[in-house]
């Protein structure tokens, strides 16, 4: 999934740097100019709002349960940490970068860069 959003932000003419280990949580692509950073999710670990995103294992659930909140709610707190440091961020859903999707995903893209 990674690599699709990079093939976008590239066709939409935009430099970016890989894996903000600076910044908190790590982003999967950095605008250092723009001051904006982009998150690859997958739907299963970060809890996406989706098929993928609500299944869960069948076997030892307190366990997955409480990690999948801990995900989420790390998620918030890099979120929260990177807007207080000035920095605007943008989830994209792996869910959301399947060949029928990504034309709305590149314009969604698009649109945050460009504000």
């Amino acid at each position: 999934p990674e690599r699709a959003v990079r093939k976008l932000a590239t066709s939409l003419g935009y430099r970016y740097r890989l894996q903000g280990k600076k910044l908190p949580g790590r982003p999967d692509l950095v605008f250092p100019s723009l001051k904006k950073v982009v998150f690859v999710h997958g739907c299963f670990w970060h809890r996406h709002n989706c098929r993928r995103g609500r299944s869960m294992p069948s076997t030892r659930v307190k366990f997955w349960t409480e990690k999948f909140d801990r995900n989420v709610e790390r998620d918030r707190e890099v979120r929260r940490e990177l807007k207080h440091s000035g920095w605007q961020s943008l989830i994209l859903w792996e869910c959301k970068l399947t060949p029928r999707m990504l034309e709305r995903t590149a314009e969604k893209l698009k649109r945050f860069l460009s504000e």
